[in-house]
């Protein structure tokens, strides 16, 4: 099963375009397609070392220490083959920590939840591996399992197969009992279809949420399909398994460009109990209403609004949050006051993010990356780019081990036509980068350099970046190549 059956990166994102994916990734540009862009597709047999590994430092160091003098005493997997290959021989089940350096969702579960003695216990059950999404094993293992968000848990068998898995930002009392079910075998997708086709409601929505989770809303559709009525018409009444089975009706209708079926299913799903998934859902209705009729669309929209509200009252800008993925619920409910014309509940939402974030860190940027992003992201929404501009150099003093603020800085003054000033901040990132990273530093890099008419040098930096990445993420290395023909 999956915890909560839904999105993330924070929001973070499907295969197809959603809105404001790039919010999601952190990378600069234009705020369209926000959900789940954390992911990339290829094939390495380890993950890079350098900046990806003091991104790992903290937890590696707390799983050396765990097991420091024991028996057990020995590296930490380095990728997710040689995780398996220990599961085999300890007969423990692998958990892999899905994430990147520019996952904010990371960040929050880093800080707030794998720690303390429910993690240290975890850590005794499991061979834990951490991979990064932008290097090829990660990337490549994302694919295999249809990781679609980060951060992601997934727990498998030695023999690679499913036990279950946790998506996004959840509360410690969401995650740890979460889980504890899947490391007891309660959440296999196998037994959860069993105990479904056998008339438990409960375990049919559990089912439904995993197809979900893993981007397989087609598929789950047609398992459905083929239960028996009595389990269907009961499933249809049941107010959980139906918000579940709308969910997947949605997605599969948004997958299809079928933009009349998305907003009927999503406004099933809005109206049954979708929990900490309104605000992605209600993202997915802001996307398929995008060609109804002005009136309608506002009609259809403004519907949402109380109880949107409601949840940003009650369940995230509270002391112990429900819903941990605040920005997914600011960003939301700003693009809704947006769409519904109106402008001062759109400041007004965006300003209580950035508020609460200023609250959290109380002046140190250091204290929670995760709130220090939080401030960025909304100060970038909200279009106040003076205050985006003075934050940035503040963000990379405070972050200075890894090539995320610095690129995302240089990027912006690069789109803004100061290759000049972007060119320093975007050599400070280059030393840091790896993986499908580095080829991207270095078109933002070769495009400055370019500007400047320093075509040798754009073009030094082209071929070091492509020699170092090897075969791997070909398209990002074609659009590389493509920059010098520009």
């Amino acid at each position: 099963m999956t915890f909560p059956f839904g999105w993330l990166c924070a929001f973070c994102v499907r295969s197809q375009p959603l809105r404001h994916r790039q919010i999601a990734a952190g990378f600069v540009g234009n705020f369209r397609h926000r959900r789940r862009a954390r992911f990339a597709f290829y094939n390495s047999s380890s993950i890079p070392a350098g900046a990806a590994m003091k991104f790992l430092h903290t937890r590696l160091a707390a799983l050396t220490l765990l097991f420091c003098g024991s028996a057990l005493a020995h590296e930490t997997p380095q990728s997710v083959d040689a995780a398996l290959e220990r599961a085999r021989s300890e007969h423990s089940p692998v958990l892999i920590d899905f994430q990147a350096q520019w996952c904010y969702s990371c960040y929050f579960m880093n800080t707030n939840v794998l720690t303390g003695k429910e993690w240290n216990a975890a850590l005794k059950r499991v061979v834990l591996v951490q991979a990064d999404a932008d290097s090829p094993d990660g990337a490549a293992w994302m694919k295999k399992l249809s990781v679609k968000a980060l951060p992601s848990y997934v727990v498998l068998n030695p023999d690679g197969s499913e036990l279950g898995r946790i998506l996004a930002e959840q509360p410690r009392d969401k995650f740890y009992p979460a889980l504890d079910r899947i490391l007891g075998g309660r959440d296999a997708l196998d037994t959860l279809k069993t105990q479904a086709a056998s008339g438990s409601n409960s375990a049919l929505a559990d089912a439904l949420a995993s197809y979900e989770a893993r981007g397989q809303a087609a598929d789950g559709l047609a398992w459905f399909a083929s239960l028996s009525d009595a389990v269907t018409m009961a499933a249809q009444h049941d107010k959980k398994a139906a918000t579940r089975l709308a969910q997947l009706e949605m997605e599969k209708a948004a997958k299809d460009k079928n933009t009349h079926e998305c907003v009927v299913q999503a406004q099933r799903m809005l109206a049954g109990d979708p929990g900490c998934d309104r605000y992605y859902a209600i993202d997915t209705l802001l996307e398929c209403s995008e060609k109804l009729p002005a009136d309608e669309r506002k009609s259809a929209l403004a519907m949402q609004r109380p109880a949107l509200k409601a949840l940003l009252d009650k369940q995230v800008f509270v002391a112990t949050p429900t819903c941990a993925d605040q920005r997914s619920a600011v960003i939301a409910a700003a693009d809704l006051d947006k769409a519904l014309g109106d402008a001062a509940a759109e400041r007004a939402v965006l300003d209580r993010g950035i508020a609460a974030a200023q609250h959290t860190l109380g002046g140190d940027l250091r204290r929670d990356r995760n709130a220090a992003d939080n401030q960025r992201v909304y100060l970038v929404r909200a279009q106040r780019q003076s205050e985006v501009d003075a934050l940035m150099p503040k963000l990379i003093a405070a972050y200075p081990d890894d090539y995320v603020y610095a690129y995302r800085h240089g990027k912006s003054l690069l789109e803004r036509g100061q290759a000049a000033v972007a060119l320093p901040f975007l050599e400070q990132a280059s030393q840091k980068a790896f993986g499908v990273n580095r080829l991207s530093v270095a078109n933002a890099r070769a495009k400055a350099l370019l500007a400047l008419n320093r075509r040798a040098d754009a073009e030094k930096v082209v071929a070091e970046a492509l020699e170092a990445n090897g075969p791997w993420f070909p398209e990002a290395a074609a659009k590389l190549k493509a920059v010098l023909k520009s």
